[in-house]
């Protein structure tokens, strides 16, 4: 009986530090990504105290989940249009199929084959979607994922939505924010990650 209500107490406690140091983690890079929407930092927002109106849902785990990847190297470029009028030339590397609250979905990963040509985003996969929060909670232009090619291990990919993150165009207009595609679109409500800017421009 002691062996077994000390077990349970060893489990319980590793769940909570693992649920803290997910917390903590987040929160860091979080705070990374509001200094990198400063103007200052090339982002934006041109006012400090304007970082106040960046609001995130709380941190949940349950919105961390692993993802089959099914490549497709097949694919053939496409003008990706844009929120400004102009297009971004991509194309499809990868479906992801996973189960969200209980329902199966799918999502494309793709490229954009200007941006590659740079040495740092050579491998880098962008994640456009939309949701049943999308104009509601969330801003209605969709959010983003960033991931690199090295995440995918052994045919899966962890997808954290704690991490979906605002295109520019949330914040001020003229931006070219990517317009994430039809096939994009989750059938769940993601309460995770960025929520819609506080302050109207």
């Amino acid at each position: 009986m002691r062996f077994l209500l000390f077990l349970s107490t060893y489990l319980l406690a590793i769940a909570v530090f693992g649920q803290t140091s997910f917390t903590e983690q987040l929160a860091r890079h979080r705070d990374t990504y509001k200094k990198d929407l400063l103007a200052s930092g090339g982002g934006p927002i041109k006012l400090e105290e304007d970082l106040t109106y960046v609001q995130f849902y709380a941190p949940n785990s349950t919105y961390r989940v692993e993802a089959t990847v099914e490549l497709t190297p097949r694919a053939e470029p496409f003008e990706m249009p844009t929120y400004s009028g102009a297009t971004r030339t991509h194309v499809s590397y990868a479906v992801l199929s996973f189960v969200l609250r209980g329902k199966p979905q799918k999502l494309t990963l793709y490229r954009n084959l200007n941006l590659i040509r740079r040495p740092e985003y050579r491998d880098y996969l962008f994640l456009p979607f939309k949701d049943a929060t999308s104009g509601e909670a969330s801003y209605g232009g969709g959010r983003y994922m960033d991931l690199r090619i090295g995440d995918i291990k052994n045919g899966t990919l962890t997808l954290d939505f704690n991490k979906a993150y605002n295109p520019y165009c949330a914040y001020s207009e003229g931006y070219p924010c990517p317009i994430p595609p039809k096939t994009n679109t989750l059938s769940v409500a993601v309460e995770a990650g960025e929520k819609a800017y506080g302050k109207t421009h």
